[in-house]
């Protein structure tokens, strides 16, 4: 439930009022009229009713440029409304005034970013190096990569191309940063890069894509919800920094191969991630005010999902062949290190000249 004022002339008290009754607002008031010739108007509305009433409100005041429009969050009311408004919140969208402000301040590349994607970065590279799951998942839950996904995602279905621009830089300064500081600790470190969570994070499979979906999806549906919490266990889940972190470690210790898969897992999650989110904003009915502005973001939208279709069937091609030739590759290095022509299974022969004094009922 939402408290919308209305700061406008007084003139405009009339059109608010028929709003109000259009959107079935649970409570009016007007309050007095200020000495500049504004009058406050305050209406209670349901979550649902929200956006519409912002998108009535914006185009009736545009005329306006001293008029505002605030929306508070109301905690509780009392007496509480029935179950069929009940519903109605439980399945309201958020504004898209209100989704585009948290994401423009995840899209801002400034000197805050770049220290949580330090900070999260040291704590994500010495938790890989040191297998350490606890300190990998607080990396995780740190996430400064997934605003400018997000983000980007939002600003394509807006049609905003500066929200797009922005995101783009934000985030490829962000993994930059990354892989350039794992890459130096990899460097200097002077044991051997081989902890599980290191490896782990080196093989993409088609698991891996599948997972970036739900999780990309899970994330852009509780923030048009406004169920907050649920990130955490999506920044858990969809974790874009110790894939980053593990492919500057693989680079900085000379391990090309394994860095490769480390970036493959990175490029999935990213693509999948604003694929699904995309997806589900479209869905959800974030669109643009404006009907020239829809018409952009729909070009906008068609472009963007095919771009990320196509790249994600790469991925997935190249997933694919990777996996196959992975068994040939891994025997191919074992012959090569123990300098020797062929792998072969040893044969009850060898057995027995192997162990000359064990019987040859138990051989």
């Amino acid at each position: 439930m939402k408290y919308l004022e209305v700061i406008a002339g007084a003139g405009s008290a009339d059109t608010v009022a028929e709003t109000a009754a259009k959107v079935k607002a649970m409570d009016f008031r007007l309050g007095p009229v200020g000495a500049d010739g504004m009058q406050p108007m305050r209406m209670l509305i349901s979550d649902d009713k929200v956006q519409r009433v912002l998108d009535l409100l914006q185009t009736v005041l545009g005329a306006q440029p001293s008029a505002r429009i605030l929306v508070m969050a109301v905690e509780t009311v009392v007496p509480p409304p029935d179950e069929e408004h009940r519903k109605q919140e439980d399945s309201a969208t958020a504004a898209r005034e209100a989704l585009y402000e948290g994401m423009e301040k995840s899209a801002r590349l400034g000197p805050n970013y770049l220290i949580l994607v330090t900070l999260s970065t040291i704590v994500a590279a010495i938790g890989l190096i040191e297998d350490n799951v606890a300190v990998v998942i607080g990396a995780m839950v740190i996430a400064p990569l997934l605003g400018p996904n997000l983000a980007l995602s939002l600003g394509t279905a807006l049609g905003d191309i500066g929200l797009m621009k922005k995101s783009i830089s934000t985030l490829f300064v962000g993994i930059l940063t990354a892989v350039a500081l794992s890459a130096a600790l990899a460097y200097f470190w002077p044991n051997e890069l081989t902890s599980h969570e290191v490896l782990a994070r080196t093989n993409a499979g088609l698991d891996s894509v599948a997972l970036a979906l739900a999780s990309g999806a899970a994330a852009a549906l509780s923030l048009t919800t406004g169920l907050s919490s649920v990130l955490v266990g999506v920044m858990v889940a969809v974790a874009l920094l110790p894939p980053a972190a593990t492919l500057g470690l693989m680079l900085g210790d000379g391990r090309f191969e394994l860095a490769l898969g480390a970036g493959l897992l990175l490029a999935v999650n990213v693509v999948s991630v604003n694929l699904a989110s995309k997806i589900v904003f479209f869905a959800k009915g974030i669109r643009p005010r404006k009907w020239l502005e829809k018409q952009k973001a729909k070009r906008a939208m068609v472009t963007y999902v095919l771009v990320w279709i196509l790249t994600l069937l790469i991925l997935v091609l190249i997933i694919m062949e990777r996996e196959a030739l992975m068994p040939r590759n891994l025997e191919q290095q074992l012959k090569d290190r123990l300098n020797i022509s062929a792998v072969e299974r040893p044969t009850p022969a060898d057995w027995t000249s192997l162990n000359p004094g064990v019987p040859a009922a138990i051989r």
